[in-house]
């Protein structure tokens, strides 16, 4: 223990911390592993409590293996609060009952949407932006903060892209196989 007097500096708090953590980092997940039966917990949950003993470094007990503890403690009630915060989480899901049936995506949503990820993003997004979206062309070019013309051409190559992406397909307009829209 250092004496009252003596004042601490950053850097040898920095070289006795970094020493107390290579000296018991492994001690402690090993620990926590055998208390919550979860490595990936464990670790995450002695990472949070270094990063906690760290900021109090200066006012922790640094004899007989009091910084130790503390983190031993500390990742324990760590791991204690995610157990009940999972618990929680989870009886609120069961509350909830059963989710609603969600039908299967459109065939025709499919292709489109394989067709839109075949084209380049700068064009994919003018297209959706400008047909999905409804946005007008001035509009597509403020969001995407370029200009009109620029816009123009990534729409009318995108939408060159998608026609040859989706010639031969139920999306294609020369095929009559485009489902009937009925209106009213």
């Amino acid at each position: 223990m250092r004496p009252p007097d003596e004042p601490r500096t950053r850097a040898a708090d920095t070289e006795a911390f970094d020493a107390f953590y290579a000296a018991s980092v492994g001690r402690l997940i090993g620990q926590l592993y055998a208390m919550t039966g979860d490595l990936a917990e464990a670790q995450d949950v002695v990472q949070e409590a270094f990063v906690r003993a760290w900021e109090r470094w200066g006012r922790l007990d640094l004899d007989d293996g009091a910084p130790e503890a503390w983190v031993r403690t500390v990742a324990w009630r760590l791991a204690v609060s995610r157990w009940r915060r999972m618990r929680t989480a989870l009886a609120f899901v069961r509350r909830q009952g059963r989710p609603a049936t969600v039908p299967p995506p459109d065939p025709h949503h499919v292709l489109l949407v394989q067709a839109l990820r075949q084209i380049p993003e700068a064009q994919r997004r003018a297209v959706v932006l400008h047909h999905l979206c409804d946005l007008t062309v001035e509009q597509v070019a403020a969001e995407t903060d370029c200009p009109v013309g620029t816009v123009k051409a990534r729409l009318s190559r995108g939408r060159t892209a998608l026609a040859r992406l989706l010639a031969d397909t139920e999306l294609d307009p020369r095929t009559s196989r485009l489902p009937e829209v009925r209106h009213g």
